[in-house]
């Protein structure tokens, strides 16, 4: 029989050897440092054997011994394991939604758009939307799947790639219209150029000044600017025809196959180096909810709209 009545001093033992002393283990545990070290003494009498050095007072004076360290490590296994456990029963239940998380302008302007397929497809799965400009924590079980934007690596989180990003200039027919009859760096000069700041702390987002030097044009002395931050109300303005907006690809497909916006400047892009990922947590790969969304996001970006 698995020797399963130690469990709570295991617990302690592990608290404690993280926080280095019996009172902030406590705190997290819930029960009084006097608990913790009786759970401890408990767990070293039934073991025979010393799981710390115990060096005065202080925050800190707790110092495993030689054979305490190997035993973290494989208790710590355990508990690991123990706490997958209960999230995989918590987590497979089919009546409990799948809680995906994304910004507003992504959510807005590329996964409603498209979420009426994966309904169809999936009927069976109830979503709910954490719309959410920061980092929701997933890991921490706040949410199921992330869409997110980035390099690709999350702590703690597995990450798959879905599109690369770039930016082009955008704006309505009947702004384009306005200037039939010039050349293109006239329209430049001729307009209100639209810039997205929804991620001023990054240098990957190009200045108009950078965008139009990439086409051998420069600012006009009756140029205009309009700065927003919020991608998806960039390219609300740019289909309201309020100018010139530089805009990412992923959130104006829909625009362009519609043909709400038109493209300028034939080709030139500008990749910002980033790309879209769908993240969730190791432990949900086999979940059934969460491969299915995550088979669906990856089809999505490879058709594109």
């Amino acid at each position: 029989m698995r020797r399963l009545s130690m469990l709570r001093s295991i617990q302690a033992f592990e608290a404690a050897a993280r926080h280095g002393n019996f009172g902030k283990a406590a705190e997290e545990l819930g029960v009084t440092p006097a608990a913790v070290g009786q759970h401890v003494r408990a767990l070293e009498s039934w073991t025979g054997t010393k799981l710390f050095k115990r060096q005065g007072s202080g925050s800190n004076r707790l110092t495993l011994t030689e054979r305490g360290a190997v035993a973290l490590v494989d208790f710590k296994a355990g508990l690991d394991r123990v706490a997958m456990g209960l999230e995989g029963l918590r987590t497979n239940d089919p009546s409990r939604p799948l809680v995906v998380t994304a910004s507003h302008s992504f959510v807005s302007c590329w996964l409603l758009p498209r979420l009426p397929s994966f309904s169809a497809r999936h009927p069976e799965i109830e979503l709910r939307l954490e719309v959410n400009d920061g980092l929701v924590d997933i890991e921490g079980g706040d949410a199921d799947v992330g869409l997110r934007f980035g390099g690709g690596t999350w702590d703690g989180l597995v990450a798959q790639k879905l599109m690369e990003e770039e930016v082009f200039p955008v704006c309505s027919p009947a702004w384009a219209k306005r200037f039939e009859e010039v050349q293109l760096e006239e329209v430049f000069s001729s307009s209100v150029l639209i810039q997205d700041k929804s991620i001023p702390h990054l240098k990957i987002f190009p200045t108009w000044e950078e965008w139009l030097a990439k086409i051998g044009a420069r600012p006009g002395p009756s140029e205009k600017r309009l700065e927003i931050n919020s991608s998806a109300t960039v390219i609300q303005a740019a289909v309201g025809s309020q100018g010139i907006a530089l805009a990412r690809r992923a959130f104006v497909e829909s625009e362009l196959s519609t043909g709400r916006l038109v493209r300028l400047a034939g080709n030139v892009t500008w990749a910002l180096g980033w790309s879209y990922y769908v993240v969730h947590r190791p432990e949900d790969a086999l979940r059934e909810a969460v491969r299915a969304f995550v088979s669906w996001a990856e089809e999505a970006a490879r058709r594109g709209i």
